[in-house]
């Protein structure tokens, strides 16, 4: 199967990247290092003024949107679904995305677009501070059977869980329109929050799960490896991610262990898992065997996580296809 189309459900969010000098900050906001933690808009709004002295970066974010940019810059069709403010901000989300070429349904309200504050830590790692705003005002009764139409795969945000009855809703409406099922687990602190609606959804809907390891040991209690075997006994396909030892896919009981690209550098690991979604999904919409599948997800995050944010320069792009043809 090939040519398969792609629509992606998530928090459409705006990143706002600072590169901190060492984590003192993340500590006095007691954030979770290496976590995502919602916060109000007016913790949101003292937090931007912490950080209005230091150098940022303004792009558009959001876990599923961030991969669905990616899955439109490597030539595959897709689309978006998500909510936004009448503001500066969600122009900015809007714009990006019809530029791209990607299919938007974008619910507009008068409330703030959501934003992410990221702190890149000196080792590459980021922490953020999300204030969802406008996002979170996506419900059950806008998910309605013909967002479905011409699509084949349907790729919903961890995040999104904290909305039960949206999550649910975009399931099982996806399901009966007869499509495959990705999620991504999100972050080892959404899992542990939500264990409950995420076992379901995994057990009853998921065809492909993508976990990094510290989400792997949240979900299921075991190691990378065993984590795998868990999770591909309960859908199709399992990725578990293991930083720098690359990661593992799982079908059945036919296991790759994918490495990481050689010799990168890592400046911000912000977009990362996000990429490697992006290109494992733009693999399998292209009908390659799932093994070069993982090799492009690699390639994606060894691009990605060389840069500050989650957003690669056209020349890259084009460099990147045409590694993608000789993997």
């Amino acid at each position: 199967m090939s040519n398969l189309k792609i629509l992606g459900i998530g928090n459409a969010l705006v990143d706002i990247m600072v590169q901190a000098l060492d984590d003192q900050l993340i500590s006095n906001l007691k954030l979770p290092k290496g976590g995502m933690t919602l916060v109000d808009g007016e913790v949101s709004a003292l937090i931007q003024k912490e950080i209005s002295h230091l150098n940022i970066k303004i792009a558009t974010g959001g876990s599923v949107a961030n991969a669905i940019n990616g899955i439109a810059a490597l030539g595959a069709g897709c689309g978006y679904v998500g909510a936004i403010g009448q503001d500066d901000l969600g122009s900015l989300f809007k714009n990006e995305m019809l530029k791209r070429g990607i299919g938007v349904v974008l619910k507009e309200l008068e409330l703030p677009t959501g934003s992410a504050v990221g702190f890149v830590s000196p080792d590459g790692e980021r922490t953020f501070a999300t204030y969802l705003g406008a996002a979170v005002e996506m419900g059950p009764d806008d998910i309605t059977p013909e967002l479905f139409i011409g699509y084949d795969l349907f790729f919903i945000e961890g995040y999104l869980v904290f909305n039960h009855a949206l999550i649910m809703a975009a399931a099982s409406a996806a399901k009966t329109a007869g499509l495959a099922i990705a999620l991504d687990l999100a972050s080892f602190n959404v899992v542990e929050a939500n264990m409950d609606i995420l076992t379901e959804l995994v057990d009853n809907y998921i065809d492909i799960v993508f976990a990094n390891e510290e989400e792997a040991k949240s979900f299921t209690g075991l190691v990378p490896e065993a984590a795998l075997d868990n999770l591909a006994g309960r859908c199709d396909i399992a990725i578990v991610k293991v930083g720098k030892e690359g990661a593992f896919v799982q079908q059945g009981v036919q296991k790759w262990h994918i490495p990481t690209t050689a010799g990168t550098k890592v400046i911000d690991t912000t977009g990362a898992g996000d990429f490697f979604a992006a290109g494992f999904l733009a693999g399998l919409a292209a009908g390659h065997h799932l093994e070069k599948c993982g090799k492009i997800g690699a390639l994606l995050a060894g691009e990605v996580i060389q840069v500050l944010g989650a957003e690669l320069e056209e020349s890259r792009w084009e460099s990147i296809k045409k590694q993608v043809e000789l993997l």
